[in-house]
């Protein structure tokens, strides 16, 4: 077993570490409270290769493995998970789905920009009655000969208003239930696509959130990817892959926390002396440091098994399960060992307690992980 990182995968982990202290941490506060999208730093982003990191280099994208991946992850998202939930979604759902799924055609014209980060993209699965139970879509997408109409909602989308490219899951035959589902490329500005308000989220407010609206848009039968029916398995597929994503911002959320109480506990004095040497302060310092190793091992398996071509299911759904329950305990913790301090914003970790939360909860829910490893052990 080896695990230590390779020259280039340090290399990378620096320079995403050196991005969020330089581009990401100033302003990050201001932009959390009036729920400003890091458009600026997001740009930045694609021209440094993080928005297509995967993705082959014939198709615009970096060529690195899923480790540098989950290595960036965990770095941007110490200091700014509004903006690292745009490099998931790009990397993992977007850019993944249409490089393994997309036809050629598909790949020239949709993928290699999307890579490159000239434009940002969105995965449009959940709707009001359709988050946990994917299979319930109301969307629909009548097959009209050469097109497909299509009338819905899609809920909660990550890079709403900001991406120009967007994966639409919608029934086309719902007397096949799950196997009548088909997954399209919707392009921004599409006659009948609306984009609904900004939601009013409690953390990653700085990410762009919002529902979409159908209302009889025409999708060229080209837009389809893959045969028909295939709409639910690659969402399925998709989301596998999205969830080592997740995981890893969790760890970094974790990390970012963590690093933000052991400084302060070094600096606060009481009683005479750093509150660090205080045992109740050291052994949460413990505690938390333990777990945080334990859940980036996970994580670190999880990219690892996907590298290797290797069945990843499990892993990665343990690893997202592990590292969201981290992420939530240890910011509380770190709040704690802040004191009131930590209560104010200026000190950032109830800003990173706040934004733990959603990794419990989008792109599979932790019941939902449970149930995927459940099923399995069980196989």
């Amino acid at each position: 077993m080896h695990f230590e990182l390779s020259e280039e995968q340090m290399m990378i982990q620096q320079a995403a570490r050196d991005f969020a202290q330089q581009e990401l941490k100033p302003g990050v506060i201001e932009r959390d409270e009036h729920q400003k999208f890091p458009a600026e730093q997001v740009k930045k982003l694609g021209e440094l290769g993080f928005l297509g990191m995967m993705v082959n280099e014939k198709y615009n994208g970096s060529g690195l493995d899923a480790i540098s991946y989950v290595l960036v992850m965990e770095e941007l998202s110490k200091i700014d998970a509004s903006a690292s939930v745009v490099v998931s979604v790009n990397n993992s759902l977007v850019c993944y789905g249409l490089e393994k799924y997309g036809n050629e055609a598909q790949k020239e014209k949709y993928l290699k920009p999307l890579a490159a980060g000239e434009k940002i993209g969105a995965f449009c699965l959940s709707e009001p009655e359709a988050g946990s139970d994917a299979t319930s879509q109301r969307t629909t997408a009548e097959d009209k000969g050469d097109y497909y109409l299509l009338n819905g909602t899609k809920n909660w989308i990550t890079n709403g208003s900001s991406a120009s490219i967007y994966l639409v899951i919608a029934q086309t035959h719902p007397e096949l239930k799950h196997k009548g589902i088909n997954a399209f490329i919707v392009e921004r500005g599409a006659e009948g696509f609306t984009i609904g308000p900004k939601e009013n989220k409690m953390g990653i407010r700085g990410s762009d959130t919002h529902s979409l609206m159908f209302n009889d848009v025409k999708v060229p039968k080209e837009n389809r990817i893959g045969e028909d029916g295939f709409g639910f398995k690659f969402a399925m597929k998709t989301l596998e892959g999205g969830r080592i994503g997740i995981a890893a911002q969790a760890l970094g959320i974790a990390q970012g926390a963590f690093e933000l109480a052991t400084n302060y506990a070094k600096e606060r004095k009481s009683f005479g002396k750093p509150i660090v040497e205080h045992q109740a302060i050291a052994f949460k310092l413990a505690d938390m440091a333990t777990q945080i190793e334990a859940a980036r091992l996970l994580v670190y398996k999880a990219a690892w098994l996907k590298d290797q071509g290797l069945p990843y299911t499990q892993a990665g759904s343990m690893a997202k399960l592990f590292a969201s329950k981290v992420a939530m305990d240890v910011t509380i913790e770190a709040v704690q060992v802040h004191g009131g301090y930590g209560f104010v914003k200026e000190y950032h970790v109830e800003r990173l307690m706040r934004d733990a939360k959603i990794t419990q909860i989008y792109e599979g829910t932790s019941e939902i992980q449970k149930m995927v490893i459940a099923r399995e052990i069980i196989r």
